[in-house]
């Protein structure tokens, strides 16, 4: 057997059932021998892309591997490597590499000199006995604390021609995890406890350490708001009395508002870090910071105390603490609900306009709500991509269910949503997956949606088509004007027509709903289903010359 043989019998007995490739690359061809389907994309960053969504919307008990040829494929992928390692999810990446001979000679690209940065752990083989030892800390890497990207290179030559004589000793790996400190555990309780004000900052901890019974309960006991990061978004059902909402650039009214009136903020599960893409915390507050990776604490923010460990572990050992004190008891019950309840309807009050809007060309708001209206949001798994499509959709989509929104964003590349559907799509076939996106994403990876259609996966693609990149007209208003920098347009209903998925374009308020049902039939019946929406520019002119 020669080395692509051995990495793909170690998938196989780690349990894995997909692979997303982009060739030349002999690994794909032995994966397909031992019964993994391998799914090509059109590019790299994409294949990437379906890896994130496969691992995130899974909570990375299924791991998404991308593997790709030697060189330009290795080239092409780093900025996949890049998105995901921004958001911290768990992906393995195969190289091929060149011959060893060839190591360390210009122009030939070795991975690991070039994806330290995006990566948490990465190797090269050396030699074909150490194929084994190297994928077990890779899987290990990917179970055990914060997710990132692993890699490991194979040099062609191992990978292709050296013949091995049998295949060496591999178990499964199992992760660990790890909890909080007994003390920090009873200095944290009496801090909240003595909290007038508290509210509770949820990332995507949560979701992958399935700490979502316990944020609940957590929630209730001690009745404080609860607001989510993008990436956590869905923590704690939205349609919970003491749900906030989730913040990217945008954020709601029931987060402002009770930030601004808080006087502790407890945020688990998060890195808490400073991004353009997500809501600020404000100044003067007392900050708990509970992360099971000790390098984020006082990164952007002062902690005035931090407790290390597993979310789900963490959560727990609180809740056993909350419940023996006695002031708990005095903690207020409802009152808060129904401040969180009322801000709300105001909120939604106020954008009543906007959601329920008849304007053509047509209001985007108005396609948030009419979809929503229409998709059953246990069994639906949404996600939107960079720019004006992530901060209109986040607000406004009430997730019911856990891992049901996959919101992303500390670095924004366009185009990254439809990867993350597909990979969506694939670990969880039942779903109805949707990918709300912009014009000028669907032109960094529209083709990929002939690998949606060849693969027969069923995803829905809603395009906001206002012929411009509308968030972009503040930063270049007189290049705007003069040169037309910011406008662009096509048929991208013809475009995935042509790729050979079902389309229709949408033009009035009215045929919203309808197009949607069936768009949906069609992506249930395999065939992915792009709905171009035409919209206004999102953009008031009057603020800029």
């Amino acid at each position: 057997m020669k080395g692509c043989d051995v990495i793909a019998e170690i998938l196989k007995r780690e349990g894995t059932e997909v692979i997303f490739a982009y060739p030349y690359q002999p690994l794909i061809e032995a994966a397909a021998k031992v019964g993994i389907r391998p799914i090509l994309c059109r590019q790299e960053r994409v294949g990437i892309s379906m890896a994130d969504g496969y691992s995130r919307a899974t909570s990375g008990k299924k791991l998404g591997i991308f593997t790709m040829q030697q060189g330009p494929g290795t080239e092409n992928a780093f900025p996949g490597a890049a998105q995901a390692n921004s958001d911290n999810i768990p992906v393995l990446l195969l190289p091929g590499g060149e011959s060893r001979e060839k190591r360390y000679i210009k122009p030939n690209f070795q991975a690991t000199e070039h994806y330290g940065g995006v990566t948490k752990w990465m190797a090269s083989v050396t030699s074909s006995d150490r194929i084994s030892s190297l994928m077990r800390r890779a899987f290990y890497q990917l179970r055990t604390g914060r997710g990132a990207p692993v890699l490991i290179e194979t040099p062609r030559d191992i990978l292709e021609f050296e013949e091995i004589a049998k295949m060496p000793e591999y178990t499964p790996v199992l992760g660990s995890r790890f909890g909080p400190d007994a003390q920090d555990v009873r200095n944290v309780a009496e801090l909240l406890l003595k909290s007038k004000n508290l509210v509770i900052h949820a990332g995507q901890g949560i979701n992958f350490a399935e700490a979502w019974d316990e944020l609940r309960e957590f929630a209730e006991l001690l009745q404080a708001p609860v607001m989510t990061t993008m990436p956590g978004k869905g923590a704690l059902p939205e349609n919970h009395p003491l749900a906030l909402g989730s913040s990217a650039v945008s954020t709601t009214k029931p987060i402002s508002h009770f930030l601004k009136k808080s006087d502790t903020i407890f945020a688990i599960g998060s890195s808490l870090t400073r991004t353009n893409y997500g809501k600020t915390l404000p100044d003067g507050k007392t900050i708990i910071h509970s992360t099971n990776e000790p390098a984020d604490v006082n990164k952007d923010y002062t902690a005035q105390h931090a407790i290390i460990g597993d979310s789900k572990l963490v959560l727990q050992a609180l809740i056993a603490e909350l419940r023996g004190a006695q002031s708990l008891k005095k903690k207020s019950k409802g009152e808060v609900a129904e401040e969180v309840q009322t801000v709300k309807k105001e909120w939604l009050n106020e954008w009543a306009s906007q959601l329920n809007s008849d304007e053509v060309p047509i209001n985007q708001y108005r396609v948030i709500r009419d979809v929503m209206s229409v998709v059953d949001r246990d069994n639906t798994i949404v996600t939107h991509d960079a720019g004006s499509p992530r901060d209109q959709v986040i607000p406004f989509w009430e997730t019911t269910a856990p891992m049901t929104y996959l919101g992303w964003g500390k670095s924004t590349q366009l185009g990254h949503g439809l990867g993350l559907t597909m990979g969506a799509k694939v670990a969880n076939p039942d779903k109805v997956c949707i990918n709300f996106m912009g014009d000028a994403a669907i032109g960094m990876t529209g083709m990929d949606l002939e690998t949606a259609a060849r693969c027969k996966i069923g995803i829905v693609t809603i395009v906001f088509n206002n012929g411009a990149m509308a968030i972009e007209r503040k930063s270049m208003p007189t290049a705007t004007e003069k040169y037309g920098t910011v406008f662009q347009t096509g048929d991208y209903a013809g475009v995935s027509k042509a790729l050979g998925g079902w389309s229709k374009r949408v033009e009035k308020p009215a045929d919203i709903i309808p197009t949607m049902k069936k768009a949906i039939e069609a992506a249930n019946s395999g065939q992915p289903a792009l709905v171009e929406v035409i919209t206004k520019e999102g953009f008031d002119f009057s603020k800029y010359p």
